[in-house]
């Protein structure tokens, strides 16, 4: 009887993230997963609809600006970041493993997710960091990091993350700061899978507070 609920169960939670239109090319990767794994997609995936509308002012931003290592290093350092992870996002592979997005096999780029107090920092001082810190104009590549795992990209949690991070493209782009255009995508939030834990504050663990990510 308990293997026939969650059947019905998984079942039922794989309808209701297809139906999302979530994994369009991924679907039958869904039934080849245990139903615990398929909850926890369904949490990432309520997370990232939901974001920016958390309560108090606790906020969340997604970016990719080449090796996540560096990245993640340079928003830790800022106040009013709470709490950084490096990861996977904007592909279709559910659940992949740092070889797998290495590989090109599953269309993520390095990321980092960041969860932010905007009472002390806001949106659009760590879109400021993210395009000052990168190389926008390099389409998948960051200086020796080559392939669109390596992509210049803003996910956006809210409408007004994506009118804020257009506002800042577009500012940047007429300032006349670089001569190519800026290839930045700016894309919705998706799942966003953790990396491994070797992965997670890697320079800082080594004492390092940097490396070059431009």
């Amino acid at each position: 009887m308990h293997t026939l609920i969650n059947n019905e169960a998984k079942q039922q939670l794989i309808k209701t993230l297809l139906s999302k239109g979530i994994y369009k090319k991924g679907s039958k990767q869904l039934y080849m997963l245990p139903l615990n794994e398929l909850e926890n997609i369904y949490r990432n995936e309520t997370e990232a609809n939901n974001i920016g509308n958390g309560v108090g002012t606790m906020n969340y931003a997604t970016f990719a600006a080449g090796c996540f290592w560096g990245v993640e290093a340079l928003f830790q350092q800022l106040n009013g970041v709470i709490s950084t992870s490096t990861g996977f996002t904007g592909g279709e592979t559910i659940n992949p493993s740092y070889e797998d997005v290495y590989k090109e096999l599953t269309g993520h780029a390095e990321a980092v997710h960041i969860e932010y107090d905007s009472a002390l920092i806001s949106y659009e001082e760590l879109l400021e960091v993210f395009f000052d810190n990168h190389n926008p104009t390099s389409l998948n590549r960051q200086g020796e990091d080559v392939g669109a795992r390596y992509r210049s990209a803003v996910f956006f949690h809210s409408e007004e993350q994506k009118s804020a991070a257009l506002i800042a493209k577009n500012t940047l782009s007429a300032s006349g700061r670089f001569k190519k255009p800026i290839v930045t995508q700016i894309v919705p939030a998706t799942a966003f899978y953790r990396a491994e834990e070797y992965h997670q504050s890697y320079l800082a663990k080594r004492g390092q507070s940097s490396c070059r990510i431009s």
